[in-house]
């Protein structure tokens, strides 16, 4: 009698085992009732993970609610993105020259003005001097042109 009892319940557990659907069988299910590429679903032991990219939040949960109600899973993990649309370019990046290097090419930008001299302290120009005023333009720009943090201008124009 007891060994019945066993054989019957061993019996019965196999049969509940054979019923669950396997996580390739959810998976599939998973598939057919979404039916879009960007999104993407893997069940393992009956976890489903979400992966792809979402249109916005609502669909994100929508997605997730679709998935968590379908027969086998157990729970849902939804590392879905939200699409960022009409998203601005990142602005370009001011690349400041260190001191050393500022220094030797506003030294060799100077050396072509006679009685400009400069110095350069924390990434700030500092010209002095005497120029005569059609070339302060020129000299300016092509301080510029170095990237420093800012030009101290403290010329004498002649």
């Amino acid at each position: 009698m007891k060994i019945r009892s066993i054989l019957l319940g061993m019996s019965f557990t196999v049969f509940l085992v054979s019923c669950k659907p396997s996580d390739a069988d959810i998976e599939k299910a998973i598939s057919e009732k979404l039916n879009d590429p960007d999104i993407q679903v893997v069940v393992h032991e009956g976890v489903a993970t979400i992966t792809g990219v979402c249109d916005d939040e609502m669909f994100k949960k929508n997605i997730g609610k679709s998935v968590k109600a379908t027969k086998g899973v157990k729970s849902v993990v939804n590392t879905c993105e939200i699409e960022q649309a009409n998203q601005e370019p990142a602005a370009a990046t001011v690349v400041i020259n260190s001191d050393t290097d500022l220094d030797k090419s506003v030294s060799k930008v100077v050396d072509a003005y006679d009685g400009v001299s400069a110095t350069v302290v924390g990434g700030i120009v500092t010209l002095s001097g005497e120029i005569k005023r059609d070339k302060l333009q020129p000299l300016m720009q092509s301080i510029q042109e170095l990237h420093p943090k800012k030009v101290d201008n403290k010329l004498i124009i002649k």
